[in-house]
């Protein structure tokens, strides 16, 4: 028998994972964001920016998980991101670049919070912001173009991480 949201043993749980978005202001994406966050068991989701957008249009992608992801916008990444280093979350860039490491071999080695940083759908994640990350990770890509949907790469990079965290806590 095929299992739905009624008969499914998944157990809730959050993880010490921030998800910040840094530009990132297509409706679809950000309502898809919010929907993975939930799925995955993110604990808050920062959108950062001067033009992102949290209204209807978000609705119908995120299937009201919204209400569950605790989410808030702020303009200034620079401010958010310092912020968390104080706190001593451990910063991730999703980016590549030359010094960035293939997500299937990076391991995630400490305890921390993480913070979770994803780029502009066209501009990827600004300079200034890479230079206060503690690692930037890349997926390997084997087809014609050098990246994917900002949606699909968070969902792999959080699963990957995720698992890694749960082997730390294990």
């Amino acid at each position: 028998m095929q299992l739905n949201h009624y008969n499914s043993a998944f157990k809730k749980q959050k993880f010490s994972i921030t998800l910040i978005c840094d530009g990132v202001t297509n409706a679809p994406n950000i309502g898809s964001l919010l929907r993975i966050s939930d799925a995955l068991g993110v604990e808050e989701l920062i959108f950062c920016g001067d033009n992102v957008q949290l209204g209807k249009r978000i609705k119908k992608t995120s299937r009201s998980t919204e209400k569950y992801v605790s989410h808030r916008i702020e303009t200034d990444i620079l401010t958010v991101v310092s912020d968390l280093k104080r706190k001593k979350y451990f910063i991730i860039a999703l980016e590549i670049t030359d010094t960035s490491i293939r997500l299937n071999d990076y391991e995630l080695i400490t305890n921390q919070p993480v913070a979770l940083i994803i780029g502009n759908e066209n501009f990827g994640i600004s300079e200034e912001v890479l230079k206060l990350t503690d690692a930037i990770v890349h997926i390997n890509m084997f087809g014609e173009n050098t990246s994917m949907n900002v949606v699909q790469a968070t969902s792999i990079t959080l699963y990957e991480l995720i698992k890694q965290i749960q082997k730390i806590d294990d």
